[in-house]
């Protein structure tokens, strides 16, 4: 199942030109970025938005105040404890490792930090939309 969110005003109100101009503006290079509508694939980063904010992007409104934390906690990530910590459930779990490199991860997580800077800036809450 495919996750696709949308930053937004409300559940009911989208982005204005502006807005979009803003998302553009910050160089996001996220899987299917759109400027325009402030979307991208939530999918590819389900497990990392779980990992880091504690917040699973599944849902249909997730409201401006807990995009602001997850925000926040994104700022707070070190990429490479994160990792680490990965690899020692897997290896806890009798696992082989399989996520992503250092350096994939730490470009996601600027990638991610930047969207949410944006959102978190005018305000916005995301509909998750699958």
């Amino acid at each position: 199942m495919g996750l696709d969110l949308y930053a937004v005003r409300s559940p009911e109100v989208g982005l204005t030109e502006e807005d979009g101009r803003a998302f553009k503006e910050a160089g996001i290079e996220l899987c299917e970025f759109n400027g325009e509508r402030g979307s991208f694939r939530g999918k590819m980063y389900d497990t990392l938005l779980i990992n880091v904010t504690g917040i699973g992007p599944y849902q249909h409104w997730i409201p401006p105040e807990v995009v602001r934390k997850m925000w926040l906690a994104l700022m707070d990530c070190d990429p490479e404890i994160l990792l680490e910590r990965d690899r020692e459930i897997c290896e806890d779990n009798g696992q082989e490792y399989r996520g992503s490199s250092l350096e994939k991860l730490t470009a996601d997580i600027l990638e991610l930090r930047k969207f949410f800077q944006v959102c978190a800036e005018r305000n916005f809450g995301l509909v998750g939309k699958w």
